[in-house]
Formats: C-alpha cells, sequence, structure tokens
C-alpha cells in the first residue's frame, strides 16, 4: 500500500481542473438542449411541408447532415 501524497502544492491546478470539468459539462448540457431544441424546429418545419433539401440549402448543410439532426 502507498502513502497518499500531500497534493497541497498541486491544489491551485487541481482546484482549475474541477472548475474547467464542471464547465464542460455544464457546456455539453446546453449542447444537448440546444440540439433537441433544433430537432423540434426542424421537424416542425417539415411538418409544415418544408423539404430537408430546401432545410439543407438554407443551411449551407447536406441533406444528409439534415437526417443526422433530425436522429434521436
Amino acid at each position: 500500500m502507498t502513502a497518499d501524497k500531500d497534493l497541497s502544492a498541486y491544489r491551485p491546478a487541481l482546484d482549475r481542473i474541477r472548475e474547467v470539468r464542471e464547465q464542460a459539462i455544464h457546456h455539453a448540457r446546453l449542447a444537448q438542449r440546444f440540439a433537441a431544441e433544433r430537432r423540434e424546429l426542424m421537424q416542425s418545419l417539415i411538418d409544415q411541408g418544408v423539404s430537408r433539401a430546401d432545410i439543407a440549402r438554407e443551411l449551407g448543410v447536406s441533406r444528409q447532415a439534415i437526417q443526422k439532426m433530425l436522429a434521436v
């Protein structure tokens, strides 16, 4: 069994790692919410008769990209 090391000299770096990790988690959750909203908006357009090709053209992406964005 190894003894615990004194990490006090590294505390600022370890604290910053924790902060950055929390920020990354927060941003990942935001990205998931935005992706869900994007899907809902695109599906609404499709339900109203707008084609995937028209959405793709308007957004400057391929129809395949629209398919991926719509996938859950």
